[in-house]
């Protein structure tokens, strides 16, 4: 069963900017913020999408990863 992985709380640390610091950039709710790093959204709108990208510098690509594969959420 194929599904895709939020890659943020990668993302943040790599960068060293908080959930908190990257709610306040792009006006996202801490929150929402907070289930996309535990990966448990479940939609996620196109708006905060873009904002995250560019608040991160970074491409759509670079947030989420495809997984093919039999490994399921849990085991990450």
């Amino acid at each position: 069963m194929s599904w895709v992985e939020i890659m943020l709380e990668n993302i943040l640390t790599s960068k060293d900017i908080s959930r908190r610091e990257l709610a306040r950039k792009t006006q996202i709710r801490p929150s929402t913020i907070n289930e996309m790093c535990n990966n448990t959204s479940k939609m996620i709108p196109l708006e905060n999408i873009a904002s995250i990208c560019v608040a991160l510098e970074i491409e759509i690509s670079d947030l989420f990863k495809l997984h093919n594969d039999e490994t399921k959420k849990e085991e990450l």
